[in-house]
């Protein structure tokens, strides 16, 4: 009951975090080395206490050849899935080519049959054995396995024909529509097992030992060693919790967005950055590459190369179309190789992941599929290699944090389950919230869709958001680093150095965007194509300020230098007083597009200008007579000079806004 109660204590609070960070992580990893965790510390307890056994006896209480198996088993699962997937893409593309409505109609027949056959025998067939009815059909399946599966090919092949000719429906869509059936089926089979499992096994523990009548510490778990019964009532409530989470989960949601971004058809904004790992094996992949140019006819290049020729979709000037992450023969491939390996491992017993075959499916289709681009491909590795790290991850924190949770729970006994369960409570909260304001966060930064059609007013509204937000932002870091360098607080310090590098960060994943952006203005726009670029050059800069300052801030304070002098701290507050009455003035003109009033604000820079001019001559007074500190001076003149930087930036950036509200003005075009 400890190792029980301490895998599934363990398990929710693994799996919410995995969740959380959007990371696809394996319920049956988590669940096998969790338990290997938590049953390692129990016999290490019970070999602690027995003066006749030693640390080599462990191997009494754990099966290692079943839990080498499992790990073997899931591991070789991963490269099965991604080499499988990669193959039958490849050949898939090969017959399809991106062209799938000029394919004729037997091959979309073929395809059909294929695809259904194999759902057919794996899911139906393969899976009935093992259900308490197969015994009244056995003798009809039995023997016949090759005729069954010519016939459903022929009859499959016969139906699809039909629905396409007659009925003119697409059977892409019918194979998808099956593969999800079937792919959710089989995940059914593995994933409700290792959801409700465990809780089985301990409920069916606990009435055997009541039955038994014997106290707690004669009884023997030998009963858990066969088959665990399972409890209808139990599996369809549990079943039906996942379905409901599932539908509603945005942490669901968040991990279903990672693997469909790294398997997705062409570029964007890519969620994970490259690392050297992924560098050298995207070299090492052009580098073979190359090397098949060479063996191969260029006959036969070139005939690969037109399967793989995307073709150009012609949209309606102003219809606003968002494209699909891929098309509908990656997506059918994905599904039947997904759930014809679960199906096949599920009804072999063999343990296998189904998250991992799944995600590793979908990668093998991604790479055979060149959506791995020049442009992409060093990214969407860097993710997968993050993806898998976290599989080793996740498996060494599971067995470890079982571990100790069964460790607790053997000293506080169920004072220690209440105790546990409340900190699982606590953070499981505490992710929720962060993980809700992570999606209003990214919500806020709009990434502009590739497709979207802008007008000048649509750039207009965009920039005037992005500088009204920047303004915002910066006005308070740097009244937060003038408050927080007066008071020599090091916490606040990196807590605002953390805020900076988050904007920079935005600021540049916008300049990221600025193609798809410029793409995607209307003929009228284009002229706009320069301002834009230019107003994210000049909030680049003013990030690029404002993290000067904060560093050489958090750097002086976290290096143990002297603090500012009064009269050092009094200009720098003055200075900040006046500079945030001007970004207040700015950020609310944006806000209510009030582009007018920018010429007044303009007005006061040379004021501004003057007023930190001063405060450089005041510091090369005080060096001259009473400074002591070089570190100080270094530290002043440096904020002062990159104040002075930031002043100009946003000048600059008003004067180009001003100049171009002007110039709409004058072409009679409402702004």
């Amino acid at each position: 009951m400890y190792i029980f109660m301490a895998v599934m204590i363990t398990d929710i609070l693994l799996l919410d975090v995995f969740n959380s960070l959007g990371l696809p992580t394996s319920t049956t990893v988590s669940i096998v080395f969790e338990l290997l965790g938590a049953a390692v510390a129990m016999a290490l307890i019970k070999i602690s206490v027995n003066d006749t056994e030693s640390i080599a006896d462990i191997w009494r209480y754990i099966n290692s050849e079943k839990a080498m198996q499992i790990i073997f088993g899931i591991l070789l699962s991963v490269v099965v899935a991604f080499s499988i997937g990669a193959i039958v893409q490849y050949i898939s593309r090969l017959v399809y080519s991106f062209d799938i409505e000029q394919r004729p109609n037997y091959v979309n027949a073929l395809f059909g049959g294929f695809a259904i056959t194999s759902i057919t025998y794996f899911i139906f067939i393969k899976g009935l054995k093992g259900t308490p009815f197969y015994g009244d059909i056995q003798h009809l399946i039995e023997g016949q396995i090759v005729y069954i599966v010519m016939a459903s090919f022929i009859l499959w092949t016969a139906i699809s024909l039909l629905l396409i000719q007659v009925f003119k429906i697409n059977i892409l869509k019918l194979i998808i529509g099956i593969g999800t059936f079937s792919l959710a089926m089989a995940f059914a089979g593995n994933d409700l097992v290792n959801f409700i499992g465990v809780p089985i096994a301990a409920w069916n523990s606990y009435q055997a030992w009541q039955e038994s009548g014997l106290a707690a510490h004669e009884f023997s778990m030998g009963i858990l060693g066969k088959k665990v019964p399972s409890n209808t009532i139990l599996l369809l409530i549990s079943g039906a919790i996942m379905v409901v989470t599932l539908w509603f989960s945005k942490k669901a949601r968040t991990v279903i967005e990672t693997g469909i971004n790294l398997s997705r058809q062409g570029d964007g904004h890519e969620k994970f950055q490259p690392n050297n790992v992924s560098r050298v094996v995207v070299r090492a992949a052009m580098g073979i590459n190359y090397g098949f140019s060479y063996i191969l006819p260029k006959g036969t290049l070139n005939f690969i190369d037109s399967k793989f020729q995307k073709p150009v979709v012609k949209l309606p000037k102003k219809k606003a179309f968002e494209m699909p992450a891929f098309d509908m023969i990656r997506a059918s491939v994905n599904l039947i190789v997904a759930g014809i390996l679960i199906s096949i491992g599920t009804s072999l017993k063999l343990p296998l992941s189904t998250t991992y075959v799944t995600f590793m499916v979908a990668m093998g289709t991604s790479l055979a599929d060149r959506a791995w681009g020049r442009e992409s491909a060093v990214y969407r590795v860097a993710g997968v290699i993050n993806v898998i790290s976290g599989w080793f991850v996740t498996a060494l924190v599971a067995f470890t944090a079982a571990a100790i949770a069964a460790y607790l729970i053997s000293l506080g006994g169920i004072v220690m389950v209440a105790i546990l369960l409340a900190v699982v409570i606590f953070l499981m909260t505490k992710n929720s919230i962060k993980h809700s304001q992570s999606l209003k966060e990214e919500q806020k930064q709009r990434f502009i869709e590739r497709a979207e059609l802008i007008t000048i007013n649509g750039v207009i509204e965009e920039t005037s958001d992005h500088i009204s937000e920047v303004i915002q932002r910066v006005n308070k870091l740097y009244s937060s680093v003038v408050n927080d360098l007066s008071t020599h607080d090091l916490n606040k310090l990196k807590k605002t150095e953390k805020h900076v590098n988050k904007l920079k960060e935005e600021v540049s994943t916008l300049k990221d965007e600025a193609f798809y952006f410029i793409k995607s203005l209307d003929d009228s726009s284009v002229e706009a194509s320069r301002f834009y670029i230019l107003v994210l050059g000049y909030l680049q800069d003013i990030t690029q300020s404002i993290s000067y300052i904060s560093n050489a801030s958090y750097k002086h304070v976290n290096n143990n230098h002297k603090n500012l002098k009064k009269g050092q701290i009094k200009d720098l507050k003055n200075i900040e007083s006046e500079l945030k009455k001007l970004l207040t003035q700015i950020q609310l003109n944006f806000e209510e597009r009030s582009f007018e009033d920018l010429g007044k604000i303009l007005a006061e820079k040379q004021e501004l200008f003057n007023h930190v001019s001063d405060s450089i001559e005041k510091q090369i007074g005080r060096i001259r007579t009473t400074e002591t500190s070089a570190k100080n001076s270094t530290l002043y003149f440096g904020n002062l000079l990159e104040t002075k930087d930031l002043i100009s930036a946003i000048m600059n950036l008003l004067e180009l806004y001003q100049e171009f509200h002007l110039n709409m003005k004058k072409a009679n075009l409402k702004v």
